[in-house]
């Protein structure tokens, strides 16, 4: 469906391809902060652990993005013919 010149269903699944690379990275920064931790590394392990921290904030952001388009799988969609 198209409302003010996008389509909110495609600008929903992009932006749910995004989180989804940015769980991921988030997932891989999270082994890594471990292994530094046990690496003896603390420095290193406490910025990978707040790197982590920020993607989980970027993410929720998005997930508020698509919230606020406003739309739903539940929306019926009406086709008025002139």
């Amino acid at each position: 469906m198209c409302e003010g010149g996008i389509n909110t269903g495609q600008m929903k699944l992009a932006v749910a391809m995004i989180n989804d690379s940015l769980a991921l990275s988030q997932q891989h920064l999270e082994q890594l902060h471990h292994l530094a931790d046990h690496g003896r590394r603390s420095a290193t392990s406490a910025q990978l652990a707040q790197v982590t921290v920020l993607l989980g904030e970027a993410r929720e952001k998005l997930d508020s993005a698509v919230a606020d388009l406003g739309i739903t799988d539940d929306d019926d969609v009406t086709i008025e013919r002139l």
